[in-house]
């Protein structure tokens, strides 16, 4: 035995010993007295690496945003805010954010919608091969954007695509999808649709079996058929998976540039067809920096208004939850002062 864990022992009056208590051990310094700093280190790759290609790329952005920068002669002068005014007055650029935010409504509703009702219907039990099922549906999401784009050309091309021979046996004109603004903003979100739709219904899916089984069984008890527990149940306690699902939709969307790149009759222009009727925001800013006129200035002050939008998106999503909050907050304080007045008039 150590001496720590000794037996202390001690003699009575009649000459024999007494078991007497174990001694308290004495407290070492172990390795995480010794090196505090241990924890730290092992974290600290990800801080550097967000520090030099997040936080650093950022302000540089910025910096970069207040000169008149082009790419073949470099940094200039010193112009201020002038290229972020020359944004305002700038009508390409708000047509690309009109663009940019009617696709993202045309897929980010579409999505939230048909991922909710995969998700219900994968979380049935009687269902069989549900994880063949689930699997399946990462297939989309792990697919190159690349080889998405070029499929869905050729679904909406105007000669032999697939979509205007369906039309066409509708008896309809078939459609120059290319051509029309809303036409092309259906067809590239529909590329979206199919390619993060599962990724969504995955998350709806995790979230759905962590909802106790006991509320579903009360509403079945209550005579509640699938779609009221569905609607009733379901989808108020999955608002903040939606939530999170529906903040990195639009901060995906707003991002949106090989699908509309690679869309067009050209593929490959920057254009967003001959009326710029698809361009969206990220295909203006690639435009402005490495192609003609190389302005380098200009194309991070529309970067860092695309920044300013994210999170001006990300925070009016959460000000609606928080608005949902409050209503619940004030529905629930309304029933407990119902409920004791109930007990008051009881008694």
């Amino acid at each position: 035995m150590t001496a720590p864990t000794k037996v202390a022992a001690e003699l009575t009056p009649d000459g024999t010993e007494r078991q007497g208590r174990k001694s308290r051990p004495k407290l070492g310094r172990g390795p995480a007295h010794e090196e505090p700093w241990a924890p730290y280190l092992f974290i600290s790759p990800f801080f550097i690496l967000f520090a030099i290609f997040g936080v650093f790329t950022l302000g540089y952005t910025f910096w970069v945003s207040l000169h008149d920068w082009s790419l073949l002669g470099g940094m200039d002068s010193f112009t201020g805010i002038d290229n972020y005014v020359r944004l305002l007055d700038d009508p390409r650029f708000w047509k690309a954010t009109v663009n940019t935010f009617s696709i993202l409504l045309l897929s980010t509703v579409p999505q939230m919608i048909m991922a909710l009702i995969l998700a219900e219907i994968l979380n049935d039990r009687l269902l069989k091969g549900p994880h063949l099922f689930r699997s399946g549906l990462l297939v989309p999401n792990i697919t190159s954007v690349v080889a998405i784009a070029i499929v869905f050309q050729s679904l909406f091309a105007r000669q032999n695509g697939l979509i205007n021979a369906i039309i066409q046996l509708l008896g309809f004109e078939p459609l120059n999808w290319h051509a029309g603004r809303l036409s092309s903003h259906i067809a590239i979100a529909s590329m979206v649709n199919w390619q993060f739709t599962g990724f969504n219904t995955l998350i709806f899916l995790a979230a759905i079996q962590a909802i106790p089984l006991s509320y579903y069984e009360a509403a079945m008890i209550d005579g509640a058929n699938r779609f009221q527990r569905f609607t009733r149940i379901t989808v108020p306690l999955l608002r903040p998976a939606i939530l999170f699902a529906v903040v990195l939709s639009v901060i995906g969307q707003l991002q949106l540039f090989a699908q509309p790149l690679l869309f067009g009759a050209g593929a490959g222009s920057t254009s967003g067809g001959n009326d710029n009727q698809y361009l969206t925001i990220l295909l203006y800013l690639y435009s402005q920096a490495f192609q003609q006129p190389f302005r380098f200035g200009y194309s991070a002050a529309i970067a860092w208004t695309l920044v300013l939008m994210s999170a001006l998106a990300a925070a009016l999503v959460f000000g609606v939850n928080a608005l949902f909050d409050r209503r619940e907050d004030r529905s629930e304080r309304e029933h407990r002062k119902a409920m004791a007045r109930r007990r008051e008039v009881a008694r």
